[in-house]
C-alpha cells in the first residue's frame, strides 16, 4: 500500500486543498486560470482511468469513450431540455457509469490483456463514430456548440459566473471536483475495497481462491471509474462550450491522457495528478514552437520514461528509502 499512495497521502490532499485555495488570491491573469483549470480536469480524467489501468491492473485503452459519453450526454440534456448543468454532469457520470458496467460484462470473459486493450480501443471507435454521424443531434464533427455554463452562484450579494471568460468561477468548480473525487477515492482505496483490488492485481488466481467475487469486484471498478471519468467530461463540456467527437473521444485525448499517467507512474495514486500538471503544462509552454511542438513534446516524454521509469510518483525521497530499507531487513533476516 505504501508504494500506491507513498507516504501520507490524506496530508498530501490536504496540502493540494491549501495550495488551490491559495490559487485565486494570487496575481495570476486568466489564461494561467484556464491551463490550471484544464490540468485540475485532466487529473481528474487520469485519476479515474488509473483506477483500472494501474490499481487493479486492466490494460484498457478506451475510457477516453466514458469522457465522451460524460460530456455529451451532460451537454445534450442541458441544451435540449433546458436542464441545469448543477444537474447534468451527474447525470453524465450516472451514464458513463452505466456504460462502463456494460462493456466490463465481455472484458470479464477475456483473460488476454491484448486482447482487453484492443476491444476497449474498439469501444471508444465506435463511441466517436456515433457521435459523428448523429449528426441531426451532435452535428458531428462540425462541433456541438450552444452548450449553457453552469448556472451563476450568488455568495454574500456578489455573482459568481462560470464558462470561458470566467476564470475564477471555473477554476473553483474544477478544483471542488478535484478534491472531492480525490478524498472520496483515498477513502475507498483505503478500506477493504482498495486491498480487494490490490490483491485482485497481483495474484487474480489467488484471489478468486480465497473467496474474492472477481467479476462483481471487476464490474464495480469499471462502474467507479467510468463515473469518474464522466464527471471529469461533463464539467469539462460545460467550461469549453463546444464539443466535437475526435475533441474528446479520438486518439490526441487517448495518447495525451496515457502519456499523463504513464509519466505520473501507473499504478500510484498521485501519478496521474504529477503527470497531468506537467503535461498539461508543458503542452501549453511548447505552443510556441509551432510544427516542432508536438516533436518536442513526445521527446518529453520519452526522456521521462527513461528518467523515470515507476513515474514522477515512484520518485521517493530519501526518508521513504529509508523508511522502506529497514521495513524490508526483518523480512530479509528471517
Amino acid at each position: 500500500m505504501l508504494e500506491v499512495f507513498g507516504g501520507h497521502p490524506y496530508r498530501s490532499i490536504l496540502i493540494w486543498t491549501l495550495l488551490l485555495v491559495v490559487v485565486p488570491f494570487l496575481p495570476l491573469d486568466d489564461y494561467v486560470l484556464h491551463v490550471l483549470t484544464l490540468f485540475l480536469i485532466f487529473a481528474v480524467f487520469a485519476t479515474g482511468w488509473n483506477l483500472t489501468l494501474g490499481i487493479l491492473g486492466l490494460k484498457t485503452l478506451g475510457h477516453h469513450a466514458f469522457f465522451a459519453i460524460g460530456a455529451y450526454a451532460s451537454a445534450l440534456v442541458s441544451h435540449y431540455f433546458g436542464v441545469s448543468p448543477w444537474i447534468t454532469i451527474w447525470l453524465g457520470a450516472v451514464i458513463a457509469a452505466i456504460a462502463g458496467i456494460v462493456i466490463g460484462f465481455p472484458i470479464l470473459r477475456i483473460r488476454s490483456m491484448p486482447h482487453v486493450a484492443i476491444v476497449t480501443l474498439a469501444f471508444a471507435e465506435i463511441v466517436r463514430l456515433v457521435l459523428s454521424n448523429l449528426k441531426e443531434i451532435t452535428r458531428g464533427e462540425l462541433g456541438f456548440w450552444g452548450i449553457p455554463p453552469f448556472d451563476p452562484i450568488s455568495i454574500g450579494g456578489t455573482s459568481i459566473e462560470f464558462g470561458l471568460g470566467n476564470a475564477f468561477g471555473s477554476f473553483a468548480v474544477a478544483a471542488v471536483m478535484f478534491v472531492g473525487v480525490h478524498l472520496l477515492l483515498l477513502i475507498l482505496l483505503k478500506s477493504r475495497s482498495g486491498l480487494t483490488f490490490l490483491a485482485i492485481r497481483d495474484a487474480e488466481a489467488a484471489a478468486e481462491s480465497l473467496g474474492v467475487k472477481l467479476a462483481a469486484w471487476k464490474l464495480f471498478a469499471f462502474g467507479v471509474s467510468a463515473a469518474i471519468v464522466g464527471l471529469s467530461g461533463a464539467v469539462y463540456a460545460h467550461y469549453v462550450l463546444i464539443l466535437t467527437p475526435t475533441s474528446v473521444a479520438g486518439p490526441d485525448m487517448l495518447i495525451s491522457l496515457l502519456a499523463m499517467i504513464i509519466v505520473g507512474g501507473v499504478g500510484r495514486f498521485f501519478g496521474p495528478i504529477y503527470g497531468a500538471l506537467l503535461l498539461t503544462a508543458t503542452s501549453e509552454l511548447l505552443r510556441d514552437f509551432g510544427d516542432y511542438r508536438m516533436l518536442l513534446y513526445g521527446g518529453l516524454i520519452v526522456v521521462f520514461v527513461f528518467v523515470a521509469p515507476t513515474g514522477l510518483a515512484g520518485l521517493k525521497p530519501a526518508s521513504w528509502r529509508k523508511r522502506a530499507e529497514a521495513a524490508s531487513k526483518p523480512v530479509e533476516a528471517a
